[in-house]
């Protein structure tokens, strides 16, 4: 016996998550969906899922477990469209930066008996300078070594939320729960602002006076800071982000802006003790972050105990019991 899970969306997310589920097919039945099938068949031939299908409201029919590893602006229409097919206490999961936005839209959506719960993944340490993207850059060690924020609304269901924190640990990776605003402004801070910085650099340069000799000697500080504006978003996609998440977003916009702000003032007012100061806690936070984000033992900087992962046994005994209402949680 096994359970379905059907994964939207064949990026290197969504592929990388059906190489990591290989490790147990005794327990699950991968089944993957894209709008490209081209890439639905190339992530099956990697040997991330058992089996494609090419209509969206079949992937979902049988499944227990239904993941959106889509782009941001994919999510509503993609909700819409299964909707009516979803079974009965069926739980659906996505990896989207907006996790009030998509809760809403489930709410709207959605039938009432089935769940929702947001997965937020930091991937493994070891990928953190790669840069490819798509299928091709699936790899099942992803979440390896990483942690997943958990979160889900109010009134949902203990056992979805532990289905959700089993599939996290079968993926390899640690769990933490999350409320969604708290969701939300850490991946405005880490994962939108980021990539909005680098396009402002790039609109500040690319085509402003000078560029036309700028461009011959723009080095690797420039090619790094810029990267993530074209490495991890389409425009609609990553736009569609920030303004799904539109207050975290602005607010992590107004703390950078200030930041950038206090650096004009010190040039500006040729105060070099008090910009050599910034630029060394700087230096040393990122230092700091780069050392315990590759040890990733974050009990240990945390001082918190350990999370206990459940054995494969464990989880087996509750994902076939699947097919049970799930109990209301009245905490």
């Amino acid at each position: 016996m096994t359970v379905q899970i059907t994964i939207i969306g064949m990026g290197q997310i969504g592929a990388s998550m059906g190489l990591a589920l290989g490790q147990h097919k005794d327990l699950v039945l991968r089944v993957g969906y894209d709008q490209d099938a081209g890439v639905a068949n190339q992530a099956r031939q990697i040997g991330a899922l058992e089996r494609v299908e090419t209509n969206l409201p079949g992937a979902v029919r049988e499944a227990g477990l239904v993941v959106l590893a889509l782009p941001f602006d994919q999510i509503r229409d993609t909700l819409q469209a299964i909707a009516q097919d979803l079974k009965p206490e069926a739980v659906v999961l996505d990896t989207a930066p907006a996790k009030e936005r998509v809760a809403a839209w489930v709410k709207e959506l959605l039938p009432p008996q089935c769940h929702y719960v947001g997965l937020t993944p930091a991937v493994n340490p070891a990928c953190l300078q790669e840069h490819a993207q798509g299928v091709e850059a699936a790899r099942p060690d992803l979440f390896q070594s990483g942690l997943i924020a958990i979160t889900a609304p109010p009134g949902t269901p203990s056992d979805a939320v532990k289905l959700a924190a089993d599939f996290t640990h079968l993926l390899g990776a640690e769990h933490i729960f999350m409320d969604l605003l708290e969701a939300d402004s850490l991946m405005a801070a880490t994962h939108i602002l980021p990539q909005l910085m680098s396009a402002a650099l790039l609109n500040a340069t690319v085509e402003q006076p000078g560029w036309v000799e700028a461009r011959k000697v723009a080095g690797r500080a420039y090619a790094e800071v810029t990267g993530p504006g074209v490495q991890l978003s389409q425009a609609a996609d990553l736009a569609g982000a920030a303004m799904g998440n539109q207050a975290s977003v602005v607010r992590s916009l107004d703390t950078l802006i200030a930041a950038l702000a206090a650096l004009r003032n010190d040039v500006r007012d040729q105060n070099a003790a008090a910009l050599a100061q910034r630029l060394e806690r700087a230096q040393q936070g990122r230092q700091r972050w780069w050392k315990e984000r590759q040890a990733a033992d974050w009990a240990a900087v945390d001082s918190a105990a350990p999370v206990e992962l459940p054995t494969v046994k464990e989880i087996a005994a509750r994902w076939f019991g699947l097919g049970r209402k799930a109990k209301p949680d009245k905490s």
